[in-house]
C-alpha cells in the first residue's frame, strides 16, 4: 500500500552528475530507514547508500566520496545526489522504504530508473 516513485535517472557521460530522487505516499508506516540500491543485469541487488529516520547514512564502499544521500522528511523523499559517475555505476536504481507498523516491519521498493554512464 505503500508506494514509492523514482525519477531523475538517463543517460549522462562518464564524469557526469545525476540526481535521483524517491517520493514516498500513502500508508500507515513509520519511517526506520529510506535508502537506493542498484542492480546491473545479471548482478544482484546491492546497497549503494540509506539514511535512517534520525538522519545517520550508510554508503557502499564503492560510492563513497561520490555519491551522497539526502532527505526531506516532510515530503518522504530521498534524494540520491550522484557525480563523478563512472561506467559501472550503470544499473537499475531502486527505492527502498524500511517502515514498521505497530506489529510489523517492512520493505516496499520502487519501480526502478535506470542509470547509464557511457560515452
Amino acid at each position: 500500500q505503500v508506494q514509492l516513485v523514482e525519477s531523475g535517472g538517463g543517460l549522462v557521460q562518464p564524469g557526469g552528475s545525476l540526481r535521483l530522487s524517491c517520493a514516498a505516499s500513502g500508508g500507515s508506516f513509520s519511517i526506520n530507514a529510506m535508502g537506493w540500491y542498484r542492480q546491473a543485469p545479471g548482478k544482484q541487488r546491492e546497497l549503494v547508500a540509506d539514511i535512517t529516520s534520525g538522519g545517520s547514512t550508510n554508503y557502499a564502499d564503492s560510492v563513497k566520496g561520490r555519491f551522497t544521500i539526502s532527505r526531506d522528511n516532510a515530503k518522504n523523499t530521498v534524494y540520491l545526489q550522484m557525480n563523478s559517475l563512472k561506467p559501472e555505476d550503470t544499473a537499475v536504481y531502486f527505492c527502498k522504504l524500511s517502515g514498521r507498523s505497530w506489529r510489523y516491519n517492512y520493505d516496499y521498493w520502487g519501480q526502478g530508473t535506470q542509470v547509464t554512464v557511457s560515452s
